[in-house]
């Protein structure tokens, strides 16, 4: 391991930091704190959320009435999403100004600028269009893509390549293909969440009443765009709906299972000694999401283990990262 400079230093502040962002959206959103200040970028007016009703601005209490403890989880998330967004823009200036030196990243750590501008964006829309599931699966995505480029970069500068390492190139396409699965995977795991469709099948592996396969209305679960206009805070979709949401979930589980499982094995038993470890990382992370997912269903969806199902699909999609990342420098 390279001796740490204040890039690669502050690169793993920024990557922690993310992480933690990641967990606290997902803690925001299933604690339905979405909402909690309805106005952006601070709290019914203010940087700091009123103590009381009657502090808070009247025009946003007429919107939605101030409550304590949904508005503080909301806020302390876009003060980590804040403080986030200043480490990578300090990680840009010195990469920046070490444009000069061999092997310093610049152009990635430029991008993420960029990218955490419009993530922020991103959150801005989903309070100000009312929890709009395109935005908030947006959002969800945007936060994990920075989690993995700042996860690279750590990567970069304190794992580069080591001479003698047997070639692994013909895990990539297998690694890319798990990362696709996973984020479409990911995707689906937002629309079921931002669209209240988690609890709408409550038997595993049956949907509910024994059924496999209930009355589901695919054309209208995946209806992206209905204006700017409705207030989706409790979900806007019928029992039809909402079940093919569930089920598109469930079945994409499987398909993410597969491959993902495939390359944590082609891994775990191929010829480099990292991509091996990393492997079993990876299957390791992929039996304890598979756990966490049916028990979420099996116990009405409690709040430390939908967390912690977020959290490890954050986890997972580094160790598919590092394993692409490893199959591309072996030699």
């Amino acid at each position: 391991m390279q001796r740490a400079s204040l890039f690669g230093s502050l690169a793993v502040v920024a990557l922690l930091l993310a992480l933690t962002v990641v967990v606290l959206g997902a803690y925001t959103r299933l604690t339905h704190s979405g909402l909690g200040c309805p106005d952006w970028p601070g709290c019914y007016g203010r940087m700091i959320v009123p103590e009381t009703p009657g502090t808070a601005g009247a025009a946003a209490e007429t919107v939605r009435p101030l409550h304590h403890g949904k508005a503080w989880t909301e806020m302390i998330h876009r003060y980590a999403a804040g403080t986030l967004g200043l480490v990578i823009l300090a990680l840009a200036v010195i990469a920046w100004r070490r444009r000069g030196i061999s092997g310093q990243p610049v152009t990635l750590p430029l991008f993420l600028v960029a990218l955490v501008i419009f993530q922020a964006l991103l959150g801005m829309w989903t309070v100000t269009w009312l929890l709009k599931p395109a935005v908030v699966s947006a959002h969800l995505l945007g936060g994990l893509a920075i989690l993995a480029l700042l996860f690279w970069i750590v990567l970069g500068q304190y794992l580069p390549g080591t001479p003698g390492e047997p070639r692994t190139r013909d895990l990539v396409p297998w690694a890319l293909a798990a990362l696709a699965v996973l984020v479409a995977q990911i995707f689906l795991g937002g629309w079921t969440s931002a669209n209240y469709s988690a609890l709408i099948c409550p038997e595993f592996p049956t949907c509910r009443n024994g059924e496999w396969w209930p009355a589901a209305n695919f054309a209208e679960a995946f209806r992206f765009w209905r204006g700017v206009g409705p207030d989706y805070e409790g979900g806007v979709l019928d029992t039809a709906g909402r079940t093919a949401v569930h089920l598109a979930h469930r079945l994409g589980a499987l398909f993410a299972a597969l491959a993902i499982g495939a390359a944590g094995l082609r891994g775990a038993f191929g010829p480099g000694r990292r991509a091996r470890a990393i492997g079993l990382v990876v299957l390791a992370l992929l039996c304890l999401q598979l756990g966490l997912g049916i028990s979420n269903v099996l116990l009405s969806l409690p709040l430390p283990v939908a967390v912690a199902h977020n959290a490890t699909a954050a986890l997972l999609l580094l160790a598919l990262t590092a394993l692409l990342r490893q199959a591309l420098i072996d030699r």
